[in-house]
This record gives C-alpha cells, structure tokens and sequence, in this order.
C-alpha cells in the first residue's frame, strides 16, 4: 500500500530525495548514451546535468549522515502516492532528441513543483526547511538545464544537429516511405490493368486492384519490419518503419484502384493512367527532393519502370 507523502518523517523524505537524485541522474546518463553518436552537443549537456545530479546526492548524503547515521531507508517514488513518476528511459528507445530534452524540462520543473506544494503544506518548522531545500535544488536544476543549452548548444552544433536529426528522418521515415510507395505504385499496375484488360469491368478490375494493393501493403510492412531492428543501422523502430511502409505502399496501390469504382470502363482506365502518370510524377519529385537524385534521373528510372509494367499488365490482359 502507497504511503500518504504527508504521513513521511523527515528522514524518509530526506532518503527519498536521494534516491530520486540518483535516479535523475541515472536517466540524464542514459539520454546522453543514447544520443552520443548522432547529437554529441546535446549528449554533453545532459552528461554534464548528470554530473550536477550526483553533486547534489552527494550533498544530500552528508546532510543524512550528518542528522540521521548511514543507514538509508529504501524508500522510492513508486512507494509513495502523489509522488512524480519517471517514464523508464528503455520505454522511449529509439530516444529522439527532442524527446529527451522535453522529458528533462518536465523532469526539473515537476520536481521543483512538487517540494514548493509540499512545502506549503506542511507546519512543521524543520520540515517546511527541508522541503523548500529541496525545492530550491530543483529550481537551480531547472535554471542550469537552460544554461546548458546555452553552453552547448552553440549555432554550429544546432546545425550539425540538425543535419544529424535530417538524416535519421530520412532513415526512419522518407526512405521506407518511398520505397513502399515504389513498390505499391508499380507492382500493382500489371495485375490491375491486366484484369482490366481481360474482362473490361471496372468493378473486377477494382476487386483486383485492392486485393494487390493491400496484399502488397501487407506483405512490404513485414519485411520492412522484420529486416533490421534498427540497433545497427539507426533506421529506427522496425514496427514504425514497417508500418509507414505498408501503408504506403497500400496507398500507391490504391490511387490508381479507385477510378475502377467509375462503371464507364473507358473513363475509368482514362482517370487511372492519369493518376499513375501523377503517381510516378511524385515519385520522381521525392526522389530529388530527399535523395539527392538529379530530377531526371530520377523520371527516367521511375517512369521506364513504370510504363515497362503498365505494358506488361495491358499485353497479359489483352492476350
């Protein structure tokens, strides 16, 4: 059963605010671990706001030692109801750096909260000076997270950061986007154009469009997914990787599916061969924006590719 804050004796609350430091500190070691390789800058200030954590422990360890021997009781946040509760570090992998710097604000900021409140509930003389000790050492961590910033984040390391934090979205996002939008855009057009050609009704055609398309979905999230954890390669979550993938690769399916569900055969494959001239027109247009690929290069391999199945499906069906 959770003990009442209020029902706390000084020395509890004082063990309580060691082990609180401690854990601070170590989930300030774990960000700067996890962000090392791709934001050194921002690495180095939550390692230095670590280094300030254990000062302050260390501090409030010769305080316990001072008033009460070197016997600690073990007392934690989870055992006390009301108390602030950290998110564990390995819950928020891969770790984004905004994530982390967010997580560190709330951190200061609901400490310093909580010890000012808890301050100003309490009669008790020596407790009220504990407890606004406490509150001040939060706020000084609050003030010093800004300082660090400051310190560290200088316009060349933001910009190196950047660069950095580009790169990772390319790897987690714009690339298995794409390629599940490539692979949904072009491998559909055989099978759906080929049963259009073969029966002349929008609807089988449509039927056969959504099946290839949300199969392709299926199957291309799957791989995605299961091709690399992202530990080795930085490519992120896999879940989160296999899931924009499929769901891209869906949508390319189904762009050039929809214009099926138009009854006039003629008009329908009239919109469809628009829309997958729009859909390579995309493609090509990301390519170049994200990948560095020339513009036509980039037209040329996706738009032969393209029309190279469009003919495939439009022989098969027309055979």
């Amino acid at each position: 059963m959770l003990k009442r804050f209020k029902d706390l004796s000084e020395k509890e609350i004082l063990a309580l605010a060691i082990t609180s430091e401690e854990e601070d500190g170590r989930i300030y070691g774990a960000f700067a671990d996890a962000l090392r390789e791709s934001y050194p800058a921002t690495a180095e200030m939550f390692e230095e706001m670590r280094t300030e954590e254990s000062g302050h422990r260390d501090r409030l360890l010769a305080l316990f030692r001072q008033r009460f021997g070197d016997h600690i009781p073990p007392i934690r946040r989870e055992d006390v109801r009301g108390f602030l509760q950290r998110r564990p570090v390995w819950m928020m992998r891969p770790l984004g750096v905004k994530v982390a710097r967010r997580q560190a604000e709330i951190m200061e900021m609901e400490a310093s909260r909580f010890y000012s409140r808890a301050a100003s509930l309490t009669s008790d003389l020596p407790m009220r000076e504990l407890l606004n000790m406490l509150a001040d050492e939060e706020r000084k961590h609050q003030r010093a997270a800004g300082e660090y910033e400051e310190k560290y984040l200088t316009e060349t390391a933001k910009s190196q950061e950047e660069e950095s934090h580009h790169r990772l979205f390319m790897l987690q996002f714009v690339q298995p986007g794409l390629a599940g939008l490539m692979d949904g855009s072009v491998s559909t057009l055989a099978p759906l154009f080929a049963a259009a050609f073969a029966t002349h009704k929008s609807w089988d055609a449509f039927l056969v469009g959504m099946a290839a398309s949300i199969g392709a979905g299926i199957s291309m999230g799957f791989a995605e997914s299961l091709s690399d954890d992202g530990s080795l390669t930085g490519r992120g979550s896999p879940w989160i990787r296999g899931t924009v993938t499929g769901l891209m690769t869906s949508a390319g399916g189904l762009g050039h599916t929809l214009p099926f569900l138009i009854p006039d055969f003629r008009l329908a494959i009239a919109i469809a061969v628009v829309v997958v001239a729009i859909e390579l027109g995309v493609i090509s247009y990301i390519r170049h924006r994200y990948m560095d690929t020339p513009f036509l290069q980039a037209a040329f391999l996706v738009i032969v590719g393209g029309v190279l199945v469009f003919l495939t499906g439009w022989l098969i069906g027309s055979s």
